[in-house]
């Protein structure tokens, strides 16, 4: 009976050890070649930029000084308010230039009646010098007293207008429009004819500048691409785009208005300024900023993901393409910038290459591959598998 009992156990047994076979024979047929996410290569216009920091600069600034001495009666205006140009904003004591002018006034008028008494002597003396009854001297001198009377007349006509121009400067106006900052001096306080210290200074801050360092080796090599053609600028100024100290974005876009004509030799830089319009008074002269500048557009750029592009031990730039017989084939690159989550290629690809992004971490070349088409939104491609452990 024992012996019975075991041939019907291993009778029973041995279903079970076929589909056990058949299960490990169909685990062990291959699954075929991986699929891979994959990006076509073409060319497209590329926009290029360059991000730089840089300062707000006024668009125009004045320290105000007085142009008389005296001492000020009257300030006319708030700190930190706007200012009209021409508006009043110190009062100087004007009493001693109103003296100046009543004795200008004074000598015109003595100048004037003196050129009644040369005139009407000249006029006499003409008379008698015709018929000889005075030396013909005398007829000159006469002359010459006239005429110097004239001159009087022209000189303190200029005594008095420059005696009227220092009274109206007593009243200190301001010369440009604009934000007015604090006053140094006070009521009371001595102010001296063009004295070193300004009174207050004025900004005009709308619009306004932003200078922005640039090196000039960059600058040449545009300019040297503008020049190839490989690169073209729209009409008009190139525009820029404003980063603030806290990292909003300034609403409005600037205009490049030039790059300076001489390079410093200390930092091998050129300064370009750009022009903001400023209607809110956002911008205030001295900020720090990052100035995004439109260079240029190429016309025939090629863009990768970053994702598929990696390192060598030498740092060279290389990515994995899918080749026409659906075989993973190695290309080293050349890469200039990167735009947004892409790499600028300058060498290396070309037009309908077939660059893997997913799914190429433990691809080999020459290994055959299924290709898929990849965008950022897809899923993740299948990964090659590895042998099953035995």
């Amino acid at each position: 009976m024992p012996n019975k009992g075991f041939a019907l156990s291993a009778l029973l047994m041995l279903p079970l050890a076929a589909c056990g076979g058949k299960q490990d024979a169909q685990q062990q047929q291959p699954a075929g070649p991986p699929q891979v996410g994959v990006v076509t290569v073409a060319t497209q216009p590329v926009t290029l930029t360059t991000t730089l920091p840089g300062r707000t600069t006024a668009y125009e600034m004045s320290e105000v000084r007085p142009q008389v001495s005296g001492l000020i009666t009257a300030r006319l205006f708030t700190e930190g308010d706007s200012v009209r140009k021409g508006q009043a904003l110190y009062r100087i004591d004007p009493q001693p230039y109103v003296t100046q002018v009543a004795n200008a006034r004074a000598a015109l008028a003595r100048a004037r009646a003196a050129i009644s008494s040369t005139s009407a002597l000249q006029r006499r003396y003409g008379e008698l010098v015709k018929i000889n009854a005075i030396a013909r001297q005398d007829y000159d001198n006469a002359i010459t007293q006239a005429q110097q009377a004239q001159a009087d007349v022209a000189a303190q006509s200029a005594a008095l207008r420059s005696a009227q121009i220092d009274l109206a400067r007593t009243t200190v106006r301001a010369p440009i429009s604009g934000r007015i900052g604090r006053s140094v001096a006070t009521t009371g306080a001595l102010a001296t004819a063009s004295q070193t210290d300004p009174l207050t200074t004025i900004s005009r801050l709308d619009p306004i500048y932003v200078d922005v360092p640039q090196s000039s080796a960059d600058l040449l090599k545009l300019r040297q691409q503008i020049a190839a053609g490989d690169l073209s600028r729209g009409g008009g100024a190139a525009r820029v785009r404003l980063r603030l100290e806290d990292g909003s974005v300034y609403p409005i876009e600037g205009t490049l208005q030039f790059a300076d004509v001489s390079v410093d030799p200390a930092t091998g830089t050129q300064t370009i300024r750009a022009l903001f319009p400023n209607p809110r008074g956002l911008l205030l002269p001295g900020m720090y900023v990052r100035a995004e500048l439109v260079e240029g557009t190429q016309r025939d750029g090629i863009l990768v993901p970053q994702r598929a592009v990696t390192r060598d031990e030498k740092g060279r730039a290389t990515a994995m393409v899918v080749g026409p017989d659906g075989k993973v084939q190695p290309r080293q690159l050349t890469t200039s910038r990167t735009i947004g989550e892409n790499w600028l290629v300058t060498a290396g690809l070309k037009p309908g290459d077939k660059v893997i992004v997913e799914g190429g971490m433990m691809l080999r070349p020459g290994m055959a591959v299924k290709a898929m088409p990849w965008s950022p939104n897809a899923q993740p491609a299948q990964q090659p598998s590895a042998a099953p452990a035995k």
